[in-house]
């Protein structure tokens, strides 16, 4: 079977972006199924591909995986007009692979929500099967952020939403909020699958070399961060916490954040300014390199801006990467992930926007290494029982490739 998958910010793992796609694109090669992916150039992302573009494209092969590439270079730092119209020109240069290539089933995933765009041409003009996964719920995140607020603009990305979810045959949904919010837009429960995201133990194992950036000695407590600096991710909560460290006194502990986006320069200039020498900044690394940033790490930081939609509609990749590296976690919203890691004593939880609650976790963290052991061999179990990528992968393959049967 082939199967045309659409995800406009496909990575490997040689690239610093989550490898969801690789790998589900991977696991169905595994299977003796044919793969094209059809992707742009994702700022931190690495497609494999090396060749320069001939008339805005470029195709090959990667591990098994036929890729085709627009010359459409997106960055999270990109204002939201300049990535409003890349979404848009990758969707119409993805209707006419959808509409020419020869496949059995289509399969889009977010973000942006336009990716759902080619499958709903290929549905209704070509009868194609079509899958569409759901990776975040639009334009219901950008509305509570504050980020979209032309009602015209909100009306025609719930418009497409509908129309992408009923177009498809079958949908999956990457946290049970996501499924719910499927749910209510109509489509019945047997067509919807939850999927999330997955722990890649061969990467995240235990024979990674592990480092520490500079400014951070072996006897600290290190926390990580690694992600985008935007504005969903509420990253001045970890400077607020260090600040209240430094007013403590307390000396032992070292946040890092490791990333890139668009609020990355205002955060450090805020931390020069403050002088909170307990936060390094680095910059973005591959999969590999993150493995041995986590065999050193103490602690992972699971952290989003206090908005109700995220609370059970993310699946966010960092937390699956610290507890496949049997991180404890630390997370500041309540949720799905919140209610995991309280159930499997396996981090901290604490409420939003509360910097003292913050500061008094990471002190009991360094305070107490044994605790923080076991919270971290907890974590390890969970990743292995519940959240094996390659699992999960095998749930997904079935779950797509049976849409043909339908």
């Amino acid at each position: 079977m082939h199967i045309l998958y659409f995800h406009q910010h496909f990575s490997t793992p040689q690239g610093s972006a989550g490898i969801r796609s690789y790998e589900m694109a991977r696991r169905l090669v595994h299977h003796g199924h044919e793969v094209t992916m059809v992707c742009g150039s994702y700022g931190g992302g690495k497609t494999g591909l090396e060749k320069p573009f001939v008339k805005g494209r470029r195709e090959g092969e990667v591990d098994g995986i036929g890729i085709i590439e627009f010359n459409l270079s997106y960055s999270n730092s990109d204002g939201l007009l300049k990535r409003s119209g890349l979404f848009l020109k990758f969707a119409l240069k993805s209707i006419g692979i959808a509409l020419t290539e020869k496949y059995d089933v289509i399969f889009a995933t977010t973000t942006p929500l336009t990716a759902g765009i080619p499958g709903i041409f290929a549905r209704w003009l070509r009868g194609k099967p079509f899958v569409f996964e759901v990776r975040d719920l639009w334009p219901e995140l950008p509305k509570q952020m504050g980020v979209i607020k032309n009602p015209l603009i909100l009306g025609m990305l719930s418009f497409l939403e509908w129309a992408s979810y009923r177009s498809a045959h079958r949908c999956v949904g990457l946290s049970p909020g996501i499924v719910e919010g499927i749910k209510k837009r109509g489509v019945p429960d047997n067509k919807i699958s939850l999927v999330p995201n997955g722990c890649d133990l061969t990467i995240f194992g235990d024979d990674a070399t592990s480092w520490r950036p500079i400014g951070v000695n072996e006897n600290d407590l290190m926390a990580v961060f690694t992600g985008t600096h935007g504005m969903a991710n509420g990253l001045d909560a970890v400077l607020d916490a260090a600040k209240e460290l430094k007013q403590r006194g307390n000396k032992q502990v070292k946040i890092v954040l490791i990333g890139q986006g668009k609020l990355k320069a205002e955060l450090q200039a805020r931390a020069e300014k403050e002088q909170l020498t307990n936060v390094i900044f680095h910059d973005p690394v591959n999969k590999n390199t993150l493995s041995g940033l986590m065999a050193s790490a103490d602690l992972g930081l699971q952290l989003l801006a206090n908005i109700p939609a995220f609370y059970y509609g993310t699946s966010p990749n960092k937390f699956f990467d610290y507890i496949a590296s049997g991180l404890p976690v630390l997370n500041n919203y309540p949720g799905w992930l919140a209610d995991m890691i309280e159930e499997n004593n396996c981090g901290f939880v604490i409420e939003p926007d509360d910097f003292e609650a913050f500061a008094d976790a990471l002190e009991q963290a360094a305070d107490d290494k044994s605790k923080l052991k076991i919270m971290g061999d907890n974590a390890n179990k969970l990743a292995v029982n519940k959240f094996d990528r390659k699992l999960l992968a095998d749930k997904w393959v079935n779950w797509v490739t049976a849409v043909i049967k339908w």
